[in-house]
């Protein structure tokens, strides 16, 4: 039987990693080897910075409701705690967004929080 070599194969998967590799620095994207650590560690990379980014947002809507709050009279605290209190089911994303946007609303939502721990 005749050997088969691999050389396709083995083609199609360096193009594939180069490709990936594209517009990295030096032997990054233009040697197999090294493209292909690269290109390893930026995948794992990529992968926690998806998670990271979900953490970066919340702390920056957290910020936002925070000194909103403290607009108000309130702390970010205690104002979640009122809200708590008053079973009102605002995400923080949301009220972030009020704080930025609407400020009579965020007033009247900091009023109910307040109103609740006294």
């Amino acid at each position: 039987m005749a050997r088969i070599k691999g050389g396709l194969n083995a083609k199609r998967k360096h193009n594939k990693v180069l490709k990936l590799a594209k517009g990295y620095r030096g032997a990054r994207s233009k040697q197999y080897r090294v493209a292909k650590q690269s290109v390893m560690r930026a995948l794992t990379s990529s992968f926690a910075g998806r998670k990271e980014r979900k953490r970066q947002f919340r702390r920056l809507w957290i910020a936002r409701i925070n000194a909103a709050a403290r607009m108000n009279d309130l702390s970010y605290s205690k104002l979640m705690y009122g809200l708590k209190l008053a079973n009102a089911d605002i995400n923080r994303k949301m009220l972030s967004e009020m704080a930025v946007y609407d400020a009579e609303g965020f007033k009247s939502v900091c009023e109910l929080a307040k109103s609740k721990i006294a």
